[in-house]
């Protein structure tokens, strides 16, 4: 047996707005340079992607990617630096709550 956590941003009505998913998505589409194609890899829709993104940027306030329009030299999309810094906390949060979490289970659960 062992505890799972999952971080699960929602908005003041409740609704959620960001999570594992969307941190994936975006980290996919750093590595890439495009949500087309960090779409693709997660086997997911583009049009869903969209969506993920402008839930998200709803609630925070601010736009996540830059995006350009294809064309000879092709489009793209980069992370904002608002991102960038959000997707550090998400990251350095999740951490903490897991070790956080392995401690607390190990403390009620582990006892001999």
């Amino acid at each position: 047996m062992k505890a799972i956590t999952r971080i699960i941003f929602v908005d003041d009505d409740g609704e959620k707005f960001f999570g594992e998913g969307p941190y994936r998505l975006l980290k996919a589409v750093e590595e890439t340079g495009s949500l087309h194609k960090a779409s693709a890899t997660m086997d997911m829709a583009y049009t869903k992607a969209l969506k993920l993104l402008s839930n998200a940027e709803k609630a925070l306030g601010f736009k996540l990617t830059t995006r350009t329009v294809g064309g000879r030299s092709g489009g793209g999309s980069e992370l904002t630096p608002e991102c960038k810094e959000f997707l550090n906390k998400y990251a350095a949060y999740s951490d903490a709550c897991r070790e956080n979490n392995k401690k607390l289970y190990d403390e009620y659960f582990c006892k001999e």
